[in-house]
């Protein structure tokens, strides 16, 4: 009778533990992804297809058939959406998970300064004085705190790590110099890069599109976390890109009013990492409290 008890306290520890690690992995997971997507719109979808998965695990635990069977179709069909609709981030979470690095899918991503209303007034007196020039221009603007991989790039162009600048930009684009044909990278109120050569789409656009709208359209279908001011050479007409749409002509008042906008969107993306990260230290703690007391029980049991 006293084995029984043993027993059946012994598997009942073992079902409690089990269930902790269940919970315990699910909540890391949920954490990773959070930490990947990191943004105020679509955490909203990413909670309701938790929200979803959580109901057909609660549906099949009850054994309501029909309802499970129409939650876990919803649930796949809402799975697949969602790696259409975050390609980029799915592919950078398999990329990271593909190469081991797992513990830093764990680690929020440092924080960047995103562009500022200075960085921003530059850039815009630039692409002015470059329009009314009729001098060809390429500006690539990171929107979110994640660089973009240079493997994007066809060729990553010369670092140049310098403070935005009205100047730096028109120097960049005039004819005389060497880097004037590629892309000008910027990250906050750095210029990181330029002479970078881009992607060009491959989706039918108008004849009156030149290679830098078409380089502007190719990587923003592909990098969905920045933008791309293009001047046009023969024109001097500003457009500006964005998941692969082109936004033109445009007056530098206007783009300046998008550029605010966008830039604000981006600051305004919800900063997910801290309030995590407070949470999760505090339900390691209180899970580690319960784990050493039910260790500590298991014990003064068997010494009993």
């Amino acid at each position: 009778m006293e084995g029984l008890k043993h027993w059946l306290f012994d598997h009942h520890w073992t079902q409690s533990l089990l269930l902790l690690t269940d919970v315990g992995l699910v909540l890391a997971l949920t954490y990773i992804v959070l930490l990947v997507i990191a943004e105020r719109r679509t955490l909203w979808m990413v909670r309701g297809f938790i929200f979803l998965m959580l109901a057909a695990a609660v549906s099949q635990r009850l054994q309501l058939t029909l309802l499970s069977f129409v939650l876990n179709n919803l649930v796949i069909g809402s799975a697949v959406a969602m790696a259409v609709i975050l390609q980029s981030e799915v592919r950078r979470f398999l990329e990271q998970l593909g190469r081991g690095e797992v513990l830093s899918l764990m680690r929020p991503s440092q924080q960047t300064t995103l562009t500022s209303d200075s960085a921003i007034d530059e850039i815009v007196d630039a692409i002015r004085d470059l329009s009314q020039s009729r001098t060809g221009a390429l500006l690539i603007l990171e929107t979110t705190n994640t660089p973009i991989d240079e493997r994007d790039f066809s060729v990553p162009g010369v670092r140049l790590n310098a403070e935005v600048s009205r100047e730096i930009i028109q120097t960049l684009f005039q004819t005389s110099t060497l880097l004037h044909d590629g892309a000008v990278l910027i990250r906050g109120s750095k210029i990181v890069a330029a002479g970078i050569i881009l992607p060009i789409s491959d989706r039918d656009a108008s004849r009156q599109l030149g290679t830098r709208h078409r380089a502007a359209m190719g990587i923003t279908e592909r990098v969905d976390r920045c933008l791309c001011i293009v001047v046009s050479e023969e024109t001097g007409s500003i457009s500006l890109a964005e998941k692969g749409i082109l936004n033109r002509p445009l007056t530098s008042s206007k783009l300046r009013e998008l550029l605010e906008t966008r830039l604000m969107f981006a600051i305004d993306r919800e900063v997910v990492t801290p309030g995590l990260s407070r949470f999760f230290q505090r339900s390691r703690k209180k899970s580690l409290g319960v784990l050493s007391r039910l260790l500590h029980f298991s014990v003064t049991r068997k010494k009993t």
